[in-house]
C-alpha cells in the first residue's frame, strides 16, 4: 500500500507545484507522509459538507482542486470556517492536498479535462507555457568508471526526458593527456604521455539543475582535470502545457453547441449562458476552467468561433462582443473544473492499482443554490 508521500510524489510529478502562479497555495496541507493511503477522494472545494463526506467514506487523502488557506489567517480552531474544515479532516484520518493552478496548465489537467469533456480534439494552449530552460551535459570518461558516472548525473536530475529517466547517449574513442610537474593522475605518470579508451556521454539536465549535475559529474568523475562541456540548448518543443485549450468540433451551430456544453457539464442553478447568435457556426472552440475573461483580448485576435469559461463580467463581455470577438459561453465556475476530478481519478486508478480506492465527490459546492 502506498504512502502519503508516494501518492503526494505522484501528483506532484503530474502537476509540478513549481509551474503554480506565485499568489497560489498548493501541495500538501496535512497529513503525516509516511502514513498509508487506501482512499483517496477527489473535489473541486474543501467546504465542511466535502470534509465531513471525505470522512465518512473513510478517506485518508482528499484532493481539492481549490486552496483551503489562500489568504491568511490567524486561526484554525474549530470555531471558524476553515479551521472547522481541518478539524474534521485532522480528526477523521484524512490527509489534504490541494492543486490548483498547477493543475489548470497541465496536461490532463482542468482546461484539458474540460475540453475534452466538450467532445473538442486537436488541443493546444490558448497562452502556451514557456518550457524548462534545458542544458546538454557532455562528459568524457574511462571506460571501467562510466556506469559510475552515468548513475551521479542522473541521482543529480540528468537524463529525465518526457516520461523516461535514466537516458543517456554513449560513444567510443581515445583519450590523450600528458600529466605535468604537480599532478596527481588517476591514470599514467607524470611527463608520460597517456592514451585511454574512453567514452563519450551525454544526458539532458534541467538548466536549474546546472550547479547540481556538474558538482555530482566532478564527484564521481575519477580523475583530477575532467574534459566536460555544458551547452544550453534551444527549445524547440511543441507547447503541450498552458493556459486554457484551443480545439476543434464537427462543424455545427452555437445553439447546439451550447445545448453539448449543458449536457457535458454538472447541473447547477448557474446553467449555461450564451452570448451570440444561434445559428453562428462553430468549428473552433476555446476554453479555460475557471475564471477566463483575462484571455478575452488574446482570443479577439483569434479564428475562435467560440470561448467556454466561468464568471465573465458584463462590461468586458460587453465589450468583447461589440469588437466581433467570437461568441461565449459561460458556465458554472464549479461545473467547469468539475471534470477534472474523474481525469486525475482515472490517472490515478492506472497508476496505482487494486491498491487505491477511489472516489470522486458529486457534491455541488458552486455557492448559487437556486434560481426564480
Amino acid at each position: 500500500m502506498p504512502t502519503l508521500a508516494d501518492v503526494v510524489d505522484l501528483l506532484h510529478t503530474w502537476y509540478p507545484p513549481a509551474t503554480a502562479d506565485s499568489w497560489d497555495a498548493v501541495g500538501l496541507v496535512s497529513g503525516d507522509p509516511s502514513a498509508e493511503v487506501a482512499r483517496v477522494m477527489f473535489a473541486v472545494d474543501p467546504t465542511i459538507e466535502v470534509a465531513r463526506e471525505a470522512v465518512e467514506w473513510g478517506a485518508d487523502l482528499l484532493v481539492v482542486h481549490h486552496p483551503l488557506f489562500l489568504g491568511g489567517v490567524t486561526s484554525v480552531a474549530a470555531t471558524t470556517p476553515k479551521g472547522r474544515t481541518l478539524h474534521t479532516l485532522t480528526a477523521g484520518g484524512c490527509a489534504l492536498l490541494t492543486a490548483h493552478t498547477n493543475a489548470d496548465q497541465a496536461v490532463s489537467g482542468v482546461s484539458e479535462s474540460l475540453a475534452l469533456a466538450l467532445g473538442l480534439s486537436d488541443l493546444e494552449p490558448i497562452r502556451a507555457a514557456p518550457p524548462a530552460p534545458l542544458d546538454k551535459i557532455v562528459v568524457f570518461v574511462p571506460v571501467d568508471s562510466a556506469d559510475v558516472v552515468r548513475e551521479a548525473l542522473h541521482e543529480a536530475g540528468a537524463g529525465r526526458i518526457g516520461d523516461y529517466d535514466s537516458a543517456s547517449w554513449t560513444s567510443s574513442g581515445e583519450g590523450r593527456f600528458r600529466p605535468l610537474d604537480g599532478a596527481h593522475p588517476a591514470i599514467g605518470r607524470v611527463g608520460d604521455l597517456e592514451v585511454v579508451e574512453e567514452v563519450r556521454i551525454e544526458v539532458i539536465a534541467p538548466r536549474g539543475r546546472r550547479t547540481a549535475v556538474v558538482r555530482a559529474l566532478l564527484a564521481a568523475h575519477p580523475y583530477e582535470e575532467p574534459a566536460f562541456d555544458v551547452v544550453a540548448l534551444a527549445d524547440s518543443r511543441s507547447a503541450t502545457t498552458g493556459t486554457g485549450r484551443i480545439g476543434t468540433v464537427e462543424p455545427t451551430t452555437l445553439d447546439q453547441f451550447a445545448a453539448r456544453v449543458s449536457r457535458a457539464l454538472p447541473s447547477t442553478a448557474h446553467g449555461v449562458r450564451v452570448a451570440g447568435y444561434a445559428d453562428r457556426p462553430v468549428r473552433r472552440v476555446a476554453v479555460c476552467g475557471g475564471a477566463g475573461d483575462f484571455l478575452l483580448d488574446e482570443l479577439a485576435r483569434s479564428d475562435v468561433d467560440v470561448y467556454v469559461t466561468s464568471d465573465l463580467r458584463h462590461h468586458r463581455a460587453g465589450e468583447f462582443l461589440e469588437h466581433g470577438g467570437p461568441a461565449l459561453v459561460d458556465v458554472s465556475h464549479w461545473a467547469a473544473e468539475w471534470t477534472w476530478l474523474p481525469a486525475v481519478e482515472a490517472r490515478l486508478r492506472a497508476e496505482a492499482g487494486v491498491r487505491v480506492e477511489t472516489r470522486v465527490s458529486t457534491l455541488c459546492t458552486d455557492p448559487w443554490t437556486f434560481r426564480h
